[in-house]
């Protein structure tokens, strides 16, 4: 059976197509090397757990490597000291039983202190066992515990904490671990404001030791690439590995769930033909891409549960995509901080900007559907949505057209306030309607700011790009003329459009169209 794109579970090279790894395990193992304990904190399917795999796979022939994972360990398990001690000794004694390379002592060891009969074990026990453990090893140990966020809410687990850090800051009198790594969404420096509220915990880590983790696990369009070079290699569906990379890393930023997914996708054909060669194209990455942002899946639930547990969060973030309004990143906000955490937002040149295109677009469709019932600015984009699409074409300008007619008529003496805050949401709720179904739109975070945004539109392989912007006066408007033809560059279209909101109360509302150069642009004025 041939290698498969996987979004479950642990990737393997020999059964799946995967980025190449070694980068990136070479500079954790400087770490491990470096004798240092760290968290891998990152948000949900974002490879850690393959990456602790590739990371034991390279340290194994100089150090006796232990890979655990906390969800092998029941909830009740963690109701006091005694029996946490007795559930990892378990799991240890689980992964230490035939290996050759640790003790039999300590073998024998671990077996008595999982006995469920011996009700009086202490974490100190266990903390001795590994003591004459590592003072007994031919080889370094290095300990790796995955999924740590099953013990986030429990006391004990911070008592484990304290315990490793008691250790950690005697190394060069007690023999301890080489290294220790933790991997999980949360970061366990953090989790004391889950356990307890008062101030001593919400200032004192047991995990203060922590190093700092800045390995970039993101996929970059050379890793993309390398991927997508070996599943070409087995397939020769000739693609543009380079335009496809590309592609992928633009809507995804390098997330690995949305990379695998998309490539997924594309390899399942999503309707195309049953030799590959439509899937691994635009229009097939497109599909795909459509998809992907219909569907629903756990970082999608993720994203929305976060918005309801911080509605802070949800403020901030509204202002981000519906005005333009610059978030200035600041680590210590605690929404920000979960936002980061949870993979939905990024810090850009001291911005707090929106990860990716894909959670961009989720966000903009959650925002707005929360609006669909009432809003007279999405029924009449419902209403007339017929008209707005000719042989399969989306007509743009008809577009424009009908919705200053309609939002003249709705809101044409609306104040200056209104325009700035909803004015670029309501053309948004307006078009909602129209393409829904069969395409979709993002918001160009490079553009998106109080004064203009782009808005690109995909509907079935085209796109169009049209620049929302606020009327500040004819020579504002001029520079604008230019950005937006400049902008068509990057996509290389010759027709663009503008919709701009005027607070002039004699403006003259409509839609026109100039030519510059070699570009035609629509002009809408409401």
């Amino acid at each position: 059976m041939g290698r498969t794109f996987n979004v479950t579970g642990t990737c393997r090279p020999d059964r799946h197509y995967m980025v190449d790894l070694r980068d990136r395990v070479t500079k954790i193992r400087k770490m491990v090397d470096a004798g240092q304990y760290f968290s891998i904190n990152r948000a949900r399917q974002f490879g850690k757990t393959t990456t602790l795999r590739a990371l034991a796979d390279g340290l194994q022939d100089d150090y006796v490597v232990i890979r655990l994972d906390f969800q092998t360990i029941g909830s009740d398990e963690f109701a006091s000291g005694a029996s946490f001690v007795r559930a990892l000794a378990r799991e240890f004694g689980k992964r230490i039983r035939y290996r050759k390379d640790v003790p039999d002592s300590i073998k024998e060891e671990m077996n008595r202190l999982a006995d469920s009969a011996f009700e009086s074990t202490r974490m100190a026990d266990l903390f001795d066992c590994f003591t004459d453990w590592c003072a007994q090893s031919a080889k370094p140990v290095v300990l790796m515990i995955d999924e740590v966020d099953t013990a986030t809410n429990n006391q004990v687990f911070l008592d484990f904490l304290a315990q490793l850090r008691a250790h950690y800051l005697e190394r060069d009198e007690i023999p301890t671990f080489q290294s220790v790594i933790l991997a999980g969404v949360y970061d366990v420096r953090n989790l004391k404001r889950k356990i307890r509220q008062d101030e001593e915990h919400k200032t004192n880590s047991p995990w203060n030791i922590a190093a700092d983790f800045r390995v970039d696990m993101s996929f970059s369009v050379s890793d993309i690439a390398g991927m997508l070079e070996s599943y070409e290699a087995d397939w020769h569906t000739g693609m543009d590995i380079r335009e496809i990379s590309q592609m992928i890393y633009d809507y995804t930023s390098g997330y690995p769930y949305l990379v695998s997914r998309l490539c997924m996708f594309m390899d399942e054909g999503v309707g195309m033909s049953p030799d590959k060669t439509q899937a691994w194209t635009k229009a097939g990455f497109m599909d795909a891409l459509k998809i992907l942002l219909e569907e629903k899946n756990l970082l999608y639930e993720s994203l929305a549960n976060k918005l309801e547990d911080y509605p802070e969060l949800k403020t901030v973030l509204y202002e981000l995509l519906f005005t333009g309004r610059p978030i200035p990143y600041t680590a210590l906000n605690q929404a920000i901080e979960v936002a980061e955490m949870f993979g939905f937002l990024k810090n850009v040149e001291g911005k707090a900007v929106i990860s990716n295109r894909i959670f961009e677009t989720v966000l903009y469709n959650l925002f707005l559907s929360e609006e669909y019932v009432g809003s007279r600015m999405y029924d009449a984009g419902l209403l007339d949505k017929n008209q707005f699409v000719v042989n399969g074409h989306l007509n743009v300008r008809r577009v424009l057209e009908r919705f200053v007619e309609s939002f003249d008529a709705l809101y044409g003496d609306a104040d200056e306030t209104f325009l700035e805050e909803a004015g670029r949401r309501y053309f948004m709720l307006f078009l909602k309607p129209i393409i829904n179904g069969v395409g979709n739109c993002y918001v160009e975070a490079r553009t998106r700011n109080r004064e203009r945004m782009d808005l690109v539109i995909d509907y079935r392989g085209e796109q169009f790009v049209v620049e929302l912007k606020i009327w500040r006066g004819n020579a504002y408007h001029e520079r604008g003329e230019q950005q937006l033809s400049a902008y068509l560059d990057y996509f290389h279209l010759k027709k663009g459009y503008m919709l701009s909101f005027c607070f002039n109360k004699k403006k003259e509302v409509g839609v026109k169209e100039i030519v510059l150069g070699d570009r035609l642009l629509v002009e809408a004025l409401v």
